[in-house]
């Protein structure tokens, strides 16, 4: 029987529910149509966005203290496994090792007790501040509904009241059947009866629309009192949450700059022992060439940028002479005099420098006549018949391929990038070369647009190697 009763209990609770919100429905669909007015409290709206604001802003410095408290401990992580490292390398006999050590545990203690704190002193500060959101939060939403309640109460009674000089003309003349069925002295009776039901259904509704309206008012009161001051609560959260953290801060990294001092002294130490092993750092090079007039960078494998001596040999050899004693000339396989630039040999053929025998008839004697052999610094030669072809630029030295990327840093610069083939080609005053810098045409661009004077330019040689 008690779990009847029980059940007859939970269902007539869950009846009840369902026909509130059924109720509620159908009044918010009334009052959007605009056939019911709604009640409207613009402040009590204006705190409520008020609310929502402080809710969302809190919200916000919660996750992001959570972010900066993972980004701490993370630290601390990486400066443990700093430390321990130092402690590895640092070997038993070196001066300070007990000091070092000592450092490191000091250390690890700091970011340890820099957490903590800030986890008690801020984080769990704001997870109290926002503790209180969600229950305001429900009673809004409560309240809400506790006004839909009190207006369709009200609606509803003032329709009763609208209804109550239908009720005074049925009095007067019957309408129904029942009255008209029912005999003359019983008419009366009836009409009482309907006068006292719909009385009655006026009370009820007058006592529903009194209780809606004191759970109403009872919950809108607290809330007008309760929103504004969490508004205004806000600046001292604030200032305390930031004030403490930035506390925190302060006293942590004058503690972290003495641990510091103290292992900079240790080090300092150390040098002091072992001076004549200290390491020296050098500087990397640049990827950007010298300004022209100096030497350009070396390339990063460290290949030698100086250009080497040029050497010459203007001695003719004696030729050689027959069985009559007539000359013979240099066969075309015979090496002629040779110039040697940055480590690369450019062998002149014989027939280049043919030397012209003047023979005395008197004596037999080969006169030599001198060859002018004029070397540039880029390793040609000049005073060599060079034979000009169609698909190569005028005044052709040789091809070189770029070995690393060289960005120009003037008009007159060509831009490589590594394997471009380059056209070697001499400057048209001698004067304006500056050392370990050469003239030449890109071959794409040669090969392209056939115009020596524009696309030409000058580039740094240890950037570069011959290859032809």
């Amino acid at each position: 029987m008690a779990e009847l009763g029980s059940k007859g209990v939970s269902a007539g609770k869950l009846a009840s529910n369902m026909q509130k919100k059924l109720t509620r429905a159908q009044e918010k669909v009334l009052q959007k149509l605009g056939k019911a007015d709604e009640t409207k409290d613009e402040q009590f709206e204006q705190c409520v966005l008020n609310f929502n604001k402080q809710l969302t802003e809190g919200s916000r410095l919660q996750k992001d203290l959570r972010t900066y408290l993972a980004s701490v401990k993370a630290m601390h992580e990486a400066s443990k496994k700093l430390t321990e490292c130092l402690q590895e390398v640092y070997e038993h006999e070196w001066p300070g090792r007990e000091e070092t050590n000592k450092i490191a545990e000091n250390n690890d203690l700091l970011w340890t007790d820099f957490h903590q704190k800030l986890v008690d002193q801020a984080l769990l500060t704001m997870d109290t501040y926002l503790g209180q959101f969600p229950d305001i939060k429900s009673r809004i939403a409560k309240r809400g509904r506790k006004l839909v309640d009190y207006d369709s109460a009200r609606h509803h009674y003032e329709a009763l009241q609208t209804a109550k000089k239908k009720d005074e003309t049925k009095i007067a003349k019957p309408v129904s059947l029942l009255e008209k069925a029912a005999p003359q002295w019983c008419q009366g009776k009836l009409q009482a009866h309907l006068v006292a039901q719909t009385n009655l259904l006026r009370n009820q509704a007058e006592e529903e629309l009194l209780k809606a309206q004191k759970v109403f008012e009872e919950m809108n009161i607290d809330l007008q009192e309760e929103l504004p001051s969490l508004w205004n609560s806000r600046v001292g959260f604030y200032v305390n949450t930031f004030q403490s953290i930035a506390g925190l801060e302060e006293n942590f990294h004058k503690e972290m700059s003495k641990l510091n001092q103290n292992l900079n002294d240790v080090l300092v130490n150390l040098e002091k022992q072992h001076g004549g092993n200290t390491f020296t750092v050098k500087a990397q090079p640049s990827d950007n060439a010298a300004a022209k007039g100096d030497s350009p960078s070396p390339p990063p494998d460290g290949s030698p940028v100086g250009t080497p001596e040029i050497k010459v040999n203007h001695e003719p050899e004696p030729a050689a002479l027959d069985a009559s004693g007539a000359s013979v000339p240099k066969s075309p396989s015979q090496p002629a005099d040779v110039a040697e630039v940055g480590g690369l040999e450019a062998a002149v053929k014989a027939e280049d420098a043919k030397e012209t025998a003047a023979i005395d008839s008197a004596s037999g004697v080969p006169a030599t006549k001198e060859v002018a052999l004029t070397a540039t610094v880029n390793g040609a030669l000049e005073g060599g018949a060079t034979s000009e072809r169609a698909d190569l630029p005028p005044g052709f030295l040789f091809k070189v391929q770029a070995q690393h990327d060289y960005a120009a840093t003037d008009s007159d610069e060509l831009q490589l990038k590594a394997g471009d083939v380059v056209l070697v080609v001499p400057f048209e005053n001698p004067e304006e070369q500056d050392e370990g810098w050469l003239m030449g045409i890109k071959e794409s661009d040669w090969q392209q647009h056939k115009e020596l004077e524009k696309c030409r330019g000058v580039f740094p040689e240890n950037f570069t190697e011959k290859v032809q």
